[in-house]
């Protein structure tokens, strides 16, 4: 399906012409948001709550430790990777396909001197941004829990913007071939729900085969956020498929930016492609 008002461009791939007009469309969606915090906030502040009562504190009765610490600790730091990704995908695929087509606002946007790319590329600037602000609300709320043991948690916002840039660019793939909303029930689905359980947030990533650690690894994104968020929160990685932590961070920083980049240029061409199309 197509939009009918916005300037037609040729179909192919190409690296995005950017400009400080990116922001205009950030600033038109945190306006929106902060018309509605409340209803964006308790959901982010009571969740993780709901996670640390009945895992941490439930399940976390039966398992005297993991990996050398209390089961609650083990699971916080998984909670913020979690936050980032929920926040930024849930983002970028429902509310910007009802932006995209039931409320034309991206039309709306198009009619000015912001170009298609400029609408795409504030879009996930905006979903990067709500997965820093849910993966700090959780941050404090594992820190009320008395969770934190690093002092290098300070450095998760930063984590929370950069890796929900890459779920936000994944997601927006999503959105330029979703031909209608219920559509995104694939996806959360086949590829959210595998990851949210898959990928050493709720037991060690070794518990696994090696396959599926391997398969973790290459092609579930959440691996590398959860390792990350869990060395800057408890300084505790587990090695992985022979990898020591230090090189097992690097690893994981060095694919978020590959995989940010590359999904980057490609959801905002799928996009136009869309659009424009």
């Amino acid at each position: 399906m197509s939009t009918p008002n916005i300037r037609k461009s040729p179909a192919r791939f190409t690296i995005p012409k950017l400009s400080y007009r990116v922001w205009k469309v950030w600033h038109r969606n945190f306006d929106v948001f902060t018309k509605t915090i409340w209803v964006n906030f308790l959901p982010s502040l009571l969740e993780p709550i709901l996670y640390l009562l009945a895992f941490g504190f439930g399940l976390g009765g039966f398992i005297p430790s993991i990996q050398g610490q209390p089961y609650i600790n083990f699971i916080a730091p998984a909670l913020v990777a979690i936050a980032i990704m929920n926040g930024s995908f849930f983002e970028c695929t429902f509310a910007s396909f009802v932006r995209m087509y039931f409320q034309k606002t991206f039309d709306a946007i198009v009619a000015t001197p912001i170009s298609v790319e400029e609408v795409v590329a504030g879009e996930l600037l905006w979903g990067a941004t709500r997965a820093t602000i849910n993966a700090t609300i959780v941050l404090g709320v594992i820190a009320l829990f008395g969770l934190i043991t690093s002092p290098l948690f300070l450095l998760v916002p930063l984590l929370a913007f950069f890796g929900g840039l890459m779920f936000s660019a994944i997601a927006m793939c999503f959105t330029a071939l979703a031909p209608n909303i219920d559509f995104f029930n694939f996806p959360s689905f086949l590829f959210l729900t595998p990851m949210f359980f898959l990928c050493g947030t709720f037991f060690p990533l070794t518990s696994l085969p090696s396959a599926a650690q391997v398969a973790a690894m290459s092609v579930l994104p959440l691996t590398h956020v959860v390792n990350i968020t869990r060395g800057l929160v408890a300084m505790n990685v587990e090695p992985i498929l022979g990898l020591s932590p230090e090189i097992l961070i690097l690893v994981s920083l060095a694919w978020i930016i590959l995989v940010t980049v590359f999904f980057f240029i490609v959801s905002i061409n799928l996009m136009k492609k869309r659009l424009t199309g």
